[in-house]
């Protein structure tokens, strides 16, 4: 993963992906934080990743919602970015990266408590993913997010890891570990 000041150096017949560019990652987790978090705080890395994970995979959000008797809304139909099979449900192994990149900008904070972090958005953090929530380029992915925070916003991770094992056991519970979720 590159951030977007070192593309520059690339040749420009290599094209960029935006699923290559840090920033974008970063915007995402952002939006995640203001819009699926508590006052810009979401507790858990594992509430993160799975919260994440059903802003990126509409349509297993879209299945999600029929178990649970959910209205499905969704007009999203395509996967932003992928993640991979591992032992907690689908996770991205750019996470800590992107943390660490959000955090060393000082747009978030990550505090622990007992075996759970919590990350919280910064004064700066929040400015910035109001802004990237008002911005049209944007529009589809804040109301995905608002969707998926309407439905397991208030759900601890470990619930919402377990409703994924038992509703999608084929796609990802008996995937191997480290295999890529389509």
């Amino acid at each position: 993963m590159k951030s977007i000041k070192t593309l520059a150096e690339q040749p420009a017949s290599i094209p960029v992906v935006a699923d290559d560019v840090l920033e974008f990652h970063a915007a995402r987790l952002l939006m995640l934080f203001r819009i699926c978090g508590t006052g810009g705080r979401i507790d858990g890395l594992t509430k993160m990743a799975k919260l994440d994970f059903f802003v990126r995979y509409p349509q297993f959000f879209d299945e999600l919602c029929k178990s649970l008797g959910e209205a499905v809304e969704s007009h999203v139909s395509s996967v932003e970015s992928s993640m991979v099979r591992f032992h907690y449900g689908p996770w991205d192994k750019r996470y800590y990266q992107v943390l660490g990149y959000l955090k060393s900008k000082r747009l978030i904070t990550i505090g622990k408590t007992g075996n759970s972090y919590q990350f919280s958005l910064t004064d700066s953090g929040k400015g910035i993913a109001k802004k990237l929530e008002s911005d049209p380029a944007f529009a589809g992915l804040s109301e995905q997010m608002k969707r998926v925070k309407r439905v397991l916003g208030g759900k601890a991770g470990s619930s919402i890891k377990t409703m994924i094992y038992r509703i999608f056991d084929e796609e990802i519970a008996k995937r191997s570990l480290g295999e890529v979720i389509r």
